[in-house]
C-alpha cells in the first residue's frame, strides 16, 4: 500500500518514547524510526533501557526526561524492583498529560498505569485483568501453555474488532502486544503507527489520519532465516533460496523468551 509523504512544512513533532528492560530491539526500533521519518519528519523515536540506565545517573535522568515530554510512552519488560522504582514515579507524573500510556508485559504496578483511550487499567478493567493472567498463565512455563497463550493473543483483537467502544481501545493494547513480541522493524513501524493514529491528540491527530497500518506479522515459533526471502524468515527448507556456488553462514538462534 503506498503511503502518503507529509512534507515538511506540515511537520509536527511527535515524540514516543520506550523504555524497557533491555535494548535487544533497539536495532529494530532504528530501523523502524528510519521508515517511519518519511512519513512522519517530526518524529522523535526514543527508546530508554535499564541495562543503560541502571547505576548510571545522567542516562537515567535523560529517561526522566524524555518521559516527562512524551506523547506516546510505552514501558515494557520492567520486572526488577530496582528497575520499576526508578521510574515508575515519572511513569505515574506522566499519565494523564500524555496521548497515551501503554504498559505491558511488566510488573502489576506498571501494568495498571495503563490508559489509552476510554481503557483504563488503574481499577475498572476487571474483564482484561482476567485475560491478561489467563496470558501469563500458572508461572510453568511449557511448550504446550507457551503456544496456547499466544493463540489467545493472537485471536483477541479478531474478537473484539467488532464491539464497539472501550474495545476497540482494549484490542489496540493487545494488537501492541502481538507488535512489541514479534519485534521485527515492520512490526514496531505498524505499532508506533496504531498509536498515533488512534491517540495522537492536539496536531498529532492531523497526523495520525494519514496513517496505515497493517496488522502484526506473525513469525514462526521455529524457522529459517534468510535475507533474500520476502517474508525472511520460512519454516521449509525448500522455501529457501538455492545458490549451490555460494558459500554460506549458518547460525543457530536459541532460547527463545516468548
Amino acid at each position: 500500500m503506498m503511503r502518503k509523504r507529509i512534507s515538511a512544512a506540515e511537520t509536527t513533532p511527535v515524540r514516543v518514547v520506550i523504555v524497557t528492560m533491555d535494548g535487544h530491539l533497539a536495532g529494530a526500533v532504528e530501523r523502524a524510526d528510519d521508515s517511519l521519518r518519511a512519513e512522519m519528519p517530526g518524529l522523535d523515536l526514543v527508546v530508554h533501557s535499564a541495562d543503560e540506565w541502571d547505576g548510571d545517573s545522567e542516562a537515567l535522568a535523560k529517561c526522566h526526561a524524555d518521559i516527562a515530554r512524551g506523547d506516546i510512552v510505552i514501558a515494557t519488560m520492567l520486572f526488577l524492583e530496582d528497575h520499576i522504582r526508578a521510574v515508575l514515579p515519572a511513569l505515574e507524573a506522566r499519565r494523564n498529560d500524555c496521548d497515551a500510556l501503554v504498559c505491558c508485559l511488566s510488573a502489576g504496578e506498571v501494568v495498571r498505569l495503563t490508559r489509552i483511550g476510554r481503557f483504563d487499567m488503574s481499577g475498572q478493567a476487571n474483564g482484561v485483568v482476567a485475560m491478561l493472567k489467563r496470558l501469563r498463565g500458572n508461572g510453568k512455563a511449557t511448550q504446550s501453555s507457551g503456544a496456547g497463550q499466544m493463540k489467545m493473543l493472537r485471536q483477541l483483537p479478531k474478537l473484539l474488532r467488532f464491539i464497539p467502544g472501550t474495545a476497540q481501545d482494549v484490542r489496540a493494547y493487545f494488537l501492541t502486544l502481538q507488535y512489541w513480541l514479534a519485534g521485527s522493524e515492520e512490526n514496531l513501524a505498524n505499532m508506533v503507527r496504531l498509536l498515533i493514529k488512534r491517540y495522537g491528540q492536539g496536531p498529532r491527530k492531523a497526523i495520525g489520519t494519514r496513517l496505515h497500518t497493517q496488522p502484526p506479522l506473525n513469525y514462526p515459533d521455529v524457522g529459517l532465516y534468510h535475507p533474500q526471502t520476502k517474508t525472511r524468515i520460512v519454516e521449509k527448507l525448500s522455501e529457501l533460496p538455492r545458490n549451490r556456488r555460494a558459500n554460506g553462514t549458518v547460525g543457530l538462534l536459541v532460547m527463545r523468551s516468548y
